[in-house]
């Protein structure tokens, strides 16, 4: 059976945005958290836990990003030797899709992550809970972003 090598690394390079595109974002995102954090607990010890709650929340897009990466690898691993072009442009595309929504997902939780922790001194801690309630919503995105990736690498891998 003929395997064309570009829809196969098409297929592959899907699988390496879905991750890359987790891991920068949750990058980003800790990067604007932990600088926040890292000042916040310089003037109040007593708020790290609440920092580190808040400060953590990014990192999970990775997670979500690897999974579609290990999905998407296992897949054309089965089908090794007949991955067609239509397939291995769809499942680039799935992993563009995902890794976007990581990137941006986690970046964005990131940022409304480090509002949080600024807030933390002047109302005691008080925030922490309505802060991780935003930042959950950022969180979903993340979450459709991994859905959707698991979803449409099965429909066109099968």
């Amino acid at each position: 059976m003929y395997m064309d090598p570009l829809a196969f690394g098409l297929a592959y390079s899907g699988a390496v945005l879905a991750v890359l595109g987790g891991a920068v974002g949750s990058s980003l995102g800790l990067r604007a958290s932990t600088r926040t954090g890292a000042a916040v607990i310089g003037e109040d010890v007593k708020q790290a836990r609440n920092v580190i709650i808040l400060a953590s929340l990014p990192m999970t897009q990775t997670f979500y990003g690897l999974i579609v990466t290990l999905l998407i690898i296992t897949k054309v691993n089965s089908l090794y030797g007949s991955i067609e072009m239509d397939k291995g442009l769809f499942t680039f595309t799935v992993g563009l899709m995902v890794g976007l929504a990581e990137l941006f997902s986690a970046w964005f939780q990131g940022l409304t992550c480090a509002s949080g922790i600024a807030e933390l001194i002047r109302t005691r801690g008080a925030i922490t809970f309505n802060a991780i309630i935003l930042a959950v919503y950022l969180e979903l995105i993340g979450i459709m972003g991994m859905v959707s990736g698991i979803i449409f690498s099965s429909l066109v891998l099968g």
